[in-house]
């Protein structure tokens, strides 16, 4: 299955300041893992993806905070908060990362491949309407699920990041045509994504929150798949998997405790991307702040979607947290 693979150069160009975790390294690393995927057998095609439109962007921000970001980063740049820091290039950054997804909504209609990795940055899930937040200026994912919803398709966004997606997660908290799904570390920035959070009004029942204490391993992921999201999918019967893939839940991350391996990323990619038909499959890439296990989970990632099996480290097994997928499974009966 032909992987579409898309990056751009000014993704480099983004710098959230000095020692910043977030740093145009990690996207050489994912690089890197992709040419793996591919030296091991993954068909790929590269692409660079266009910017993001305004009419795309207005779907999920306000256009007074996209006034404000531009004109922010067009002026100089600094910190946007504690934790989130821009340059004068990284408005230019933020419209590829915005607009990869959409790109890539429109070659898999065409027939261009059965799935497609987005390799940009900066990353987006922790981006709210109005505000800039924990790294992300816009929010990637979010923007594609709302471009597609709009179309009447019906989307499930799966995240994986160690630290909870609350600004997607606050973006489609009351809308019943995109379900969201986070398995994340508790406690954790940014403090949100506890079971009982699990959507309102036309969204009821369609925010799914897997709050694992630090060292849950790939056991407990796998249940939770089986359990929960799989139940979840066939009752929204979604058209199109959106995946945040942040590989800072690896065991190896400087940001968080949790205690998967390059190994499960296999299974877990494998496993979600099942849940809508090839051609209808979109990674975007989040976390992941140690360099060699982004390398080699990018590598197990784009491999799985190519369809093939590539393990640079064993799976981590073990029950810890199997009781958050208890109460997961619950909630999902309410």
């Amino acid at each position: 299955m032909r992987v579409l693979v898309g990056t751009h150069e000014r993704c480099f160009e983004h710098w959230a300041g000095p020692g910043h975790p977030e740093s145009p390294e990690r996207l050489a690393a994912v690089l890197v893992g992709v040419a793996e995927a591919e030296d091991a057998g993954a068909d790929l095609a590269r692409w660079a993806p266009r910017p993001a439109r305004r009419e795309e962007l207005v779907g999920v921000h306000s256009a007074a905070y996209l006034d404000a970001l531009e004109s922010f980063c067009r002026s100089g740049g600094g910190r946007l908060d504690p934790d989130t820091g821009a340059v004068p290039e990284s408005w230019e950054a933020a419209l590829v990362a915005a607009g990869a997804g959409p790109d890539a909504v429109g070659r898999l209609r065409a027939g261009e491949g059965a799935a497609a990795f987005l390799a940009v940055r900066p990353p987006g899930h922790h981006a709210m309407p109005s505000t800039p937040m924990g790294f992300c200026l816009l929010n990637n994912v979010a923007v594609t699920a709302m471009h597609l919803a709009d179309q009447g398709e019906r989307v499930l966004i799966v995240d994986w990041d160690a630290h909870h997606g609350n600004g997607t997660q606050d973006v489609f908290f009351s809308d019943g045509r995109v379900a969201y799904v986070s398995m994340h570390q508790w406690p954790l920035y940014p403090g949100t994504g506890a079971v009982e959070e699990t959507g309102a009004g036309d969204g009821a029942g369609l925010t799914l929150n897997l709050p694992f204490p630090p060292r849950t391993a790939g056991d407990t992921y796998r249940a939770a798949i089986d359990r929960t999201l799989a139940p979840l999918a066939e009752r929204l019967d979604p058209t199109w998997v959106l995946l945040s893939a942040g590989f800072d839940s690896h065991r190896a991350d400087p940001l968080a405790s949790l205690g998967l391996s390059a190994g499960d990323y296999v299974d877990l990619t494998s496993r979600v991307v099942e849940l809508a038909p090839p051609g209808r499959r979109i990674v975007f890439l989040e976390g992941g702040y140690d360099l060699d296990a982004l390398t080699a989970s990018t590598a197990a990632c784009v491999a799985a979607l190519a369809g093939l099996e590539l393990r640079p480290e064993a799976v981590t097994t073990g029950d810890r947290g199997i009781e958050v997928v208890d109460a997961a499974a619950v909630s999902l009966t309410r």
